[in-house]
């Protein structure tokens, strides 16, 4: 099923996500570094990265939900979907009240209590990206219909060299 939110031929949910997952983890980092080393410097990069990982994180819920919406209903992709979104609200949810509780704080500090905050929010994240790879790997969510080992690029039309086009090859 092809993805709604396409960029030169490829869906754009998955190039956005990446970017405050790894944003996310690595204000993670910074804040445990900040919490057992008291250095404000480490708080304050946690902070941006959390600040821009959830600018984000709202960019890549948007694509997403446009592509949950194109998924039939009433279908195993659909449910899992719902699954992987809303455990992603959940990351963000929780990204949001750390941010939001160190906003005015000196150096933006994070509380030991936040950190472990924050690594619930990452382990959740990592429920929720293996539901994505579920949705991608496993139920065709996102991949193009003529995908298949021999099929043209992207950046094509696949009419303008139909004779390339090989038969679909089983999923």
């Amino acid at each position: 099923m092809k993805s709604r939110v396409r960029a030169l031929g490829h869906p754009v949910h998955p190039m956005l996500v990446m970017f405050p997952v790894a944003l996310f983890i690595t204000g993670l980092v910074f804040d445990a570094i900040q919490v057992f080393s008291d250095n404000g410097t480490y708080s304050q990069v946690g902070f941006w990265c959390i600040t821009v990982g959830i600018i984000g994180a709202v960019l890549a819920a948007l694509a997403g939900v446009l592509d949950w919406s194109a998924i039939p209903s009433n279908t195993r992709a659909k449910s899992i979907g719902m699954r992987h979104g809303l455990l992603n609200t959940v990351v963000l949810i929780l990204f949001v009240i750390s941010w939001a509780l160190r906003v005015n704080a000196a150096e933006h500090r994070a509380s030991g209590v936040l950190v472990v905050v924050e690594l619930i929010a990452v382990a959740v994240a990592g429920v929720s990206a293996w539901l994505g790879g579920e949705l991608v790997d496993r139920l065709g969510i996102g991949v193009d219909d003529d995908a298949h080992p021999d099929a043209p690029s992207s950046l094509r039309s696949s009419s303008m060299r139909p004779d390339l086009r090989s038969p679909r090859v089983n999923r």
